[in-house]
């Protein structure tokens, strides 16, 4: 069996997407110092703005966007390609406007991730539940532009609680099991779309390692009450995106939080986990504390302009090899591939999938 490959989230987006990207453009000199986090990149009454703005036309742009980005995938040679989050401003709050209590008119400023910024957030002002599911209507569209299976990410309940302002529970326990209840019915019903690749994003999981140990997984273990065997159950913790493509010195997450993480996620019924290894390499005897769960490695750095070799690939690939089976490591980016631009994203996506694929 050869090492399959797939990616994380975003990708950049085609011209013809009637929304922008919230990230910047990938020759932005200015978003380099902006003491500024990727969520304040929009205000968060644009997107309506914006949708209302492009009209009876969207949702054929929208379809022509995707397209284009699976297309791209497919043809760098991954094997379970995203839907690139076209749709989305950003990934979190996308998912926060189907869930009711959280109120994009109340705003409110705050610290974010650590420390690591400051934005101004939507604020929960009532108990949260699902209003509507949607990403089966996003798995449906995407999956009808290629035979190989696409996989679709949500975020998790703890990355969304340190995205929004709480002015009700005032309990991130119990906000976070709320949220947990309320994603389930989201991927339940993506389930019953037929989508057997499930990713919840929880970066927070590396900042603050000690609540996922203490009530994050509980909940991401809500995320996935019911969802059958059959399914893909992934959760992503990457360590933090900077500003700005070729930023320096960015604030991310501690290097001792996976091994920290590893033997609580490996006893969940989490069978995958997507870790990050180009822009900060890991020591490899980690994958070994994962006896059961696959393990999607990045090994390209969405943060850098410069281009990985397939060899140096190949050969950090071979180097995993040594402490994990060759059948539960998947090749994949670090992170999402929005800070770059499309043909840089194309190139470093052919390379991984050359030296994935070759080993």
């Amino acid at each position: 069996m050869r090492i399959k490959t797939t990616t994380i989230g975003a990708f950049p987006k085609p011209s013809c997407t009637p929304i922008g990207d919230w990230f910047p453009d990938a020759d932005d000199e200015n978003a380099k110092g902006a003491d500024r986090g990727l969520l304040q990149r929009w205000s968060i009454t644009e997107y309506e703005e914006k949708l209302e703005e492009a009209g009876e036309n969207a949702e054929t742009e929208f379809l022509n966007a995707i397209h284009e980005v699976i297309d791209d995938q497919v043809q760098a040679g991954i094997d379970i390609p995203t839907d690139g989050e076209v749709r989305r401003e950003n990934y979190i709050y996308y998912q926060c406007r189907r869930i009711e209590g959280i109120d994009f008119k109340t705003v409110t400023h705050k610290k974010v991730r650590s420390g690591a910024f400051e934005a101004d957030l939507p604020t929960i002002t009532g108990p949260v539940s699902l209003r509507s599911p949607l990403l089966g209507r996003d798995y449906t569209t995407a999956q009808q532009f290629s035979s190989n299976p696409v996989k679709i990410t949500i975020p998790g309940p703890m990355t969304i609680t340190d995205s929004i302002a709480d002015d009700f529970y005032n309990n991130d326990k119990k906000l976070g099991m709320e949220l947990g209840n309320a994603l389930n019915e989201e991927i339940l019903a993506l389930v019953e779309s037929g989508c057997e690749h499930i990713q919840v994003d929880e970066p927070v999981f590396a900042r603050k390692s000690q609540m996922a140990l203490d009530y994050g997984i509980e909940n991401l273990e809500r995320c996935f009450d019911g969802v059958p065997d059959h399914v893909t159950r992934a959760v992503h913790i990457c360590c933090g995106y900077p500003n700005a493509l070729d930023s320096e010195n960015y604030l991310k997450a501690p290097s001792s939080a996976y091994f920290e993480l590893a033997e609580a996620i490996d006893e969940s019924s989490v069978n995958a986990v997507s870790i990050e290894d180009a822009h900060r390499p890991n020591d490899l005897k980690l994958l070994e504390l994962f006896k059961k769960t696959s393990v999607i490695i990045g090994l390209i750095d969405v943060a850098k302009s410069r281009l990985e070799e397939s060899s140096e690939i190949k050969l950090r690939i071979n180097n995993c090899l040594e402490h994990i089976d060759h059948y539960r490591l998947i090749a994949a980016p670090d992170c999402g591939l929005g800070l770059l631009n499309r043909k840089l994203a194309n190139a470093k996506l052919k390379n991984l999938c050359n030296a994935a694929h070759s080993v």
